[in-house]
């Protein structure tokens, strides 16, 4: 017979986690709500009944025993209108619909860290399944207006033409702004292996299906997969799948902010994004208003947008690449996302034909917060060695064409002196690491003005004073 003390070891080492069974039973609906399909129109399921509510995720009962999840788009009188996340194959008239009672709710915890997961928060990486610690909703509303903390602590990117030029602060939200093939996907890779955020969320919405394994292994590697989530959404799966896929990916950054974490949030592509919206609306029934989009895309853009940034808990760091269409950077999608955005870079298509990378147009490009976020050093630095960009950039044709002649300016001369050394200052390899302190001894050397060691650090405008301190401040003076 085994002893006491022999029984409770073995209790111990089969101890069994019935949190998750709990939590199920906690959740469980016992009332049900059903329809039946009524017919299959493109991309949408149609369905009398359910009772539902617009968000509302259901479960469509196929012949074959299994199910397909579904979210109601669209209700028009007893007629409900399901966009499903999956292929239509198999569905018929007559099939059940079955309510859930609730919207999409994205599993989160600490153990998504290393994972990679699908439009609906499932694990799509075979390394087993994921045991959540919390739900949060995948679409949320942003933080208020009076919970965003100031941004005055800068993030390194290990991108150096943005370290140095295009200063980010931790919270601050960017867009990319490129055509195809110019190199946004690599610019991202670089800022998710060197960047000392806490936390890398990476959204790859829309992608093609072989780079998906390609941005994990090649462009992350080992080391930077430990610290990042991946919410994959590839260019084959629903439009409803696309379109959750960026804000289950938002849900789970929200989650490690309200943990007290520096997250790095990587959205590509916000394009995609808006085009899932499209497909939808224009399935919905909604009317094309701008170049084919219908209003909800462009209610939905800032939606998603002002989620990101800082609350009282953390932050989070966002970059969202965006394609713009025939090189346009005046078209709908592309204007909307820069207006909301705290800044923007532009990669130009001439740079990358030039092997210049990463083909940043820093003329271009601005980050509205940098100089919140820059020592005053750093600040001089930076504005002598752009005044010596544009000069060039206004003389290039004069310059290239011979017709320049020596000496007429002084200023000229300059910027034609530093033009090469400043190229290959812009230049960095794609495995190249720039850490904060190199950029800015080569940024100190370049322009000859002196950067002192004690603005490399993460608050180097800490003598700056706060929104918070300057209306104290007022405060004080009327009373």
């Amino acid at each position: 017979m085994e002893s006491l003390a022999e029984t409770d070891g073995i209790s111990a080492k089969r101890e069994f986690n019935f949190l998750k069974y709990l939590e199920k039973v906690v959740d469980a609906e016992t009332i049900l709500y059903t329809g039946k399909v009524l017919a299959v129109k493109g991309l949408e399921v149609e369905s009398e009944g359910p009772r539902s509510v617009i968000g509302e995720m259901c479960s469509i009962k196929l012949r074959d025993g299994t199910s397909l999840l579904a979210e109601v788009v669209g209700l028009d009188d007893k007629i409900v209108k399901l966009a499903p996340f999956g292929d239509t194959k198999g569905i018929e008239v007559g099939c059940e619909v079955v309510a859930s009672g609730h919207s999409l709710m994205v599993p989160v915890g600490k153990n998504l860290l290393g994972r990679m997961i699908d439009a609906t928060g499932r694990p799509c990486d075979e390394k087993g399944e994921l045991i959540p610690e919390t739900y949060y909703p995948a679409v949320a509303s942003p933080p208020s207006p009076n919970e965003r903390v100031d941004i005055n602590r800068r993030i390194v990117t290990g991108v150096r033409a943005i370290d140095s030029l295009l200063t980010v602060g931790k919270g601050q939200r960017l867009g990319i702004f490129a055509g195809s093939g110019v190199g946004k996907s690599t610019l991202l890779s670089i800022i998710a292996r060197n960047t000392n955020a806490d936390i890398n969320v990476i959204g790859l919405i829309g992608e093609r299906g072989r780079e998906v394994l390609d941005f994990v292994n090649r462009d992350l590697g080992v080391e930077g997969m430990k610290r990042s989530v991946l919410v994959v959404a590839t260019s084959d799966e629903p439009s409803i799948c696309r379109l959750r896929a960026a804000q289950v990916c938002t849900a789970v950054a929200e989650y490690f902010r309200d943990q007290g974490k520096d997250v790095m949030l990587m959205m590509d592509s916000m394009t995609r994004f808006a085009h899932a919206q499209r497909e939808i609306g224009l399935a919905n029934g909604e009317p094309p208003a701008q170049k084919g989009y219908p209003p909800s895309v462009f209610d939905m853009i800032p939606k998603l947008l002002e989620r990101s940034g800082t609350n009282k808990k953390g932050s989070i760091t966002a970059f969202y690449t965006v394609l713009v269409d025939g090189d346009d950077m005046n078209e709908p999608i592309t204007d909307k996302v820069r207006g909301t955005l705290d800044g923007h870079i532009v990669l130009s298509r001439g740079l990358a034909q030039a092997y210049h990378y990463p083909a940043i147009d820093v003329l271009q490009s601005i980050s509205r917060l940098s100089k919140r976020v820059s020592g005053a050093q750093t600040r001089k630095a930076v504005a002598q060695l752009r005044s010596w960009m544009s000069v060039y950039h206004d003389n290039e044709t004069m310059i290239t064409a011979g017709i320049y002649q020596k000496g007429n300016s002084p200023s000229v001369d300059l910027a034609i002196e530093k033009h090469d050394a400043i190229e290959e200052f812009l230049k960095q390899e794609e495995y190249e690491p720039c850490p904060i302190n190199e950029t800015l001894t080569k940024l100190s050397a370049l322009t000859g003005i002196e950067i002192p060691e004690d603005e490399f650090v993460e608050a180097p405008a800490a003598g700056i004073p706060t929104t918070a301190q300057i209306v104290d401040a007022n405060t004080q003076v009327a009373e």
